[in-house]
């Protein structure tokens, strides 16, 4: 059969658009199922550096302020260590953990994800299931279902990845579950549980929450190994060891427990370091809510509203370290700047003057 130059350009044409869309997923959807997909050379480079094998147990942390969704990875030593981090397409609600169904809320918590809860054949590319409610969840009777980690950058309620980055995840999990992994441990939180970011949100409702997770965040800082999670008193306990691992009952008292001396006296450091940098940054935050209500005071009730921005956000970039170390005494209030006139006006001192209580 003969083809005339259009139908050779046509055919051409479709070669170059099946190339193109094969290159978009690095030509690998084309030669395997999505669920089956290989891990990437790049994350597999990654892995080899690190001492980690490729089907050595995993563990995801999420980060919801800061957006990300971590991969950690046991190494030869049996410690974990960040194998990649994956920016989060989408998460719903706000922060702070997930109460009851339809609240589009994205729990918070420690949950874990068995090979049942692997979803190859997902309406969102590829998904697995959180494990949402767990047992904290029941016991504070929390309600919600099918709460994932899924592709297709949608989310009602999930955390939403793209296709690619859910493709890469899923197989590092498939893998791992090949390897031996019974299940692999979700650490959801709020934000990075530094003491800075406790001080910022310390007069959220969720505060006492967020406090019990740093515990276990802490915990996993410290050792970089899964924390062993159990549930009594209605509360998680961590690193707690029972006689029976039954007597951890979700709603009642906690059994008598013993902890590692070694973690004990780790974590006990941790908290003391924490409590003083915690303060600091207590006194910090009050110290720039001064100034800038200084600033704002000087610029006076005739203020517009973008200066008043404008003055907001020099108080939070101009105060350094420094600064703060000045007592409340040595900080000047500046009076309420004088209305133009046709008289020729002083000229007015820098921030950075007044601040240091310079001359012009």
């Amino acid at each position: 059969m003969k083809y005339g130059k259009p139908a050779i350009a046509a055919l051409l044409l479709g070669t170059s658009l099946i190339a193109s869309s094969c290159q978009e997923r690095g030509g690998i959807d084309g030669f395997f199922p999505k669920a089956d997909r290989p891990i990437t050379p790049e994350i597999v480079k990654k892995m080899k550096t690190k001492g980690m094998a490729t089907s050595a147990p995993i563990l995801a942390r999420i980060f919801k302020e800061e957006n990300v969704l971590e991969i950690w990875k046991e190494t030869a030593s049996g410690r974990y260590d960040l194998l990649e981090t994956f920016e989060i397409c989408k998460w719903s609600g706000k922060l702070g953990p997930k109460i009851q169904e339809g609240d589009r809320q994205a729990p918070e918590g420690f949950y874990t994800v068995n090979p049942y809860q692997m979803n190859p054949k997902s309406d969102y590319y590829l998904s697995f299931n959180m494990g949402f409610p767990n047992t904290y969840d029941r016991a504070l009777g929390r309600t919600g279902t099918h709460l994932m980690v899924h592709g297709a950058c949608s989310s009602a309620g999930c955390y939403s990845m793209t296709d690619e980055q859910i493709a890469d995840i899923y197989a590092l999990a498939r893998e791992s579950f090949k390897g031996g992994q019974k299940n692999f441990q979700i650490q959801a939180f709020p934000f990075r549980m530094t003491p800075e970011n406790m001080a910022r949100h310390r007069d959220d409702p969720n505060f006492a929450f967020w406090q019990m997770l740093k515990e276990g965040s802490d915990h996993f800082e410290i050792t970089r190994v899964p924390p062993k999670i159990n549930v009594c008193d209605k509360r998680y306990v961590f690193n707690r060891i029972a006689e029976d691992e039954k007597d951890f009952r979700a709603d009642k008292q906690c059994p008598e427990t013993t902890t590692p001396e070694t973690l004990t006296l780790a974590y006990a450091e941790k908290q003391t370091k924490d409590e003083k940098a915690f303060e600091e940054a207590i006194r910090k935050l009050a110290f720039k809510e001064m100034v800038k209500a200084n600033i704002l005071a000087a610029q006076g009730a005739s203020a517009t509203g973008g200066e008043t921005a404008f003055a907001s956000v020099q108080a939070e970039a101009a105060i350094d370290d420094d600064a703060v170390t000045r007592s409340p005494g040595e900080i000047p209030v500046p009076q309420k700047a004088p209305r133009a006139t046709a008289e020729p006006q002083p000229k007015k001192r820098g921030f950075f003057a007044w601040l240091t209580g310079a001359k012009s």
